[in-house]
């Protein structure tokens, strides 16, 4: 998930509207180096045997603990379940065999299964600098936190429950925390390292490598196998699979994107088409419950007359006066506000003026949730995300109660749920960053390969529509039916409603039989 370790760019986030391995090795260290204990193993980090330990560095002084293995059962409604939860590490070696980075992730495999038929499914959030804690605790794992924004505040009590709709009933799971998220952290001291893996391809390379690696330790090479990825999940999804596929020999049988960004290049104009229908969704969800095929005249509105009519420019004085008025119709805000901003909304605007005189904003995250302006007479939007921040506290707290408390495994550190310094570290590259190019590759390498994209209704930060057009402009081999695009009601982490998450999870389900 992302949250507000976004806020920095997500303008940006807003604005998409519409390889070869690097210098991370994809074999084995070199004797000398000392690489991860397999799951369920004494040892891990430490000197091989019969060998006289030399002085650390700083970051050896830090290592992380052996992985830790624990049996655990799971009752739930109708059903329980026996299965073995892992948190532990994977240690990613340059190409000259010194360590870079120790790779955190908790696994959860059932008991009594074929691992050669059973899939096993590989999540990461987004940012980039968020740990996979969202879809973990959120969505799919076996315990959950509540994560409702309009019902959770920092001090809501972080206990987590047995998770009914846990994705664990058909498929293993693997959450990953990329470098710098989570307890995962870098063990290289080196500039390089750090620009290396801070940047769009050496992430993607470090990614595909932690799939392969934790596929060989737990002897699952021939288990079908499927990635997740949610938010700037949405850039690394396709490209990981493609590096699989087309690099270290692994195939992937299905990608499945949450609230996904796929082109940050489509900016400008079509940014205001790509959150319009939000806009109008959020004012309606006000009124009563909304779907998405309640939408279906400002689709079409989008898409025809108003694309025209912005086209035409400022310039054109009967033209813009038109769309101002017809989006202020639509959205619910002032008429002169939205003429003063020629019907052009950027979601800073439209979270201020949405419910200015009540002295709320609304979340980016989810523009259903409302919460109080700490500045309600500033002219500038100063608040914090009401669908977001009241999140940060009580996931935290229970990820690492999680981790330390029912799985065993305590790391020194901080743990980081959103690294905003990761984000403001990021290399995305000469250009803007896009996945569709590896999108249209992969499935038309594999035409047996399926694409679940899911995305919420009010979510403002990487808003439907916006995957919609650019989904739009695939090739028909990436349409219906191996291709399927959901959209429910709720925000970025739609799945935080129950109704939204079990449709997912059936969607997932379906995808894997």
């Amino acid at each position: 998930m992302s949250s507000t370790a976004l806020r920095s760019t997500s303008l940006a986030l807003i604005l998409f509207a519409c390889g070869i391995m690097g210098s991370v090795r994809a074999d084995n260290p070199p004797p000398r180096a000392n690489a991860t204990t397999p799951a369920g193993r004494n040892g891990g980090h430490g000197e091989r045997a019969g060998q006289a330990p030399s002085t650390p560095s700083a970051a050896e002084q830090h290592r992380l603990p052996p992985d830790s293995s624990t049996r655990q059962t799971l009752d739930l409604p109708g059903r329980t379940l026996s299965f073995i939860a892992t948190a532990g590490s994977l240690r990613l070696f340059d190409k000259k065999g010194e360590p870079d980075a120790d790779i955190v992730y908790t696994s959860y495999q059932l008991d009594g299964t074929d691992r050669g038929t059973r899939p096993v499914t590989f999540f990461f959030n987004g940012g980039p600098g968020s740990s996979s804690a969202w879809l973990q605790l959120g969505n799919a794992g076996p315990w959950r936190l509540p994560i409702n924004a309009d019902e959770v505040t920092p001090s809501t009590f972080p206990e987590v429950r047995p998770n009914a709709e846990t994705w664990l009933d058909f498929t293993d799971l693997v959450f990953i925390d990329p470098v710098g998220t989570g307890y995962s952290r870098f063990v290289g001291t080196g500039d390089d390292v750090r620009k290396r893996l801070f940047s769009v391809d050496g992430d993607v390379d470090a990614l595909a490598l932690v799939v392969r690696r934790w596929l060989e330790q737990h002897d699952r090479l021939l288990s079908p196998k499927y990635i997740v990825g949610e938010s700037y999940g949405g850039i690394r999804g396709p490209k990981v699979v493609h590096q699989l596929q087309m690099q270290l020999g692994i195939g992937v049988k299905g990608l499945i994107m949450v609230s996904p960004i796929f082109d940050y290049a489509c900016a400008g104009l079509l940014q205001y088409i790509a959150t319009l229908p939000s806009y109008v969704a959020t004012l309606r969800e006000a009124e009563g419950p909304v779907k998405r095929a309640d939408l279906a005249d400002v689709e079409a509105y989008a898409r025809g007359e108003f694309l025209t009519d912005l086209i035409k420019g400022q310039a054109d004085k009967e033209a813009t006066t038109r769309l101002a008025d017809k989006v202020a119709a639509l959205t619910g805000i002032d008429q002169a506000v939205s003429r003063r901003l020629a019907g052009r909304f950027d979601p800073a605007a439209f979270g201020r003026e949405f419910d200015r005189k009540n002295g709320k904003s609304i979340g980016n995250y989810d523009a259903s949730v409302r919460g109080l302006d700490p500045f309600p007479d500033s002219d500038f939007y100063l608040s914090s995300d009401p669908s977001s921040d009241a999140l940060l506290a009580p996931l935290t707290s229970a990820t690492v109660d999680l981790l330390t408390r029912k799985l065993n495994w305590r790391p020194d550190g901080s743990y980081e749920l959103l690294n905003h310094a990761v984000v403001q570290a990021w290399d995305f590259g000469r250009g803007p960053p896009e996945s569709l190019s590896e999108l249209r590759e992969i499935l038309a390498t594999d035409p047996k390969m399926k694409l679940l994209v899911g995305h919420g209704l009010f979510d403002l930060v990487t808003p439907y529509f916006g995957s919609q057009i650019v989904l739009d402009q695939l090739p028909p081999f990436a349409s219906a039916p191996r291709a399927k695009f959901v959209v429910y009601p709720g925000g970025h982490m739609f799945y935080s409603r129950d109704g939204s998450r079990h449709a997912f999870r059936a969607e997932a389900e379906a995808m894997m039989k």
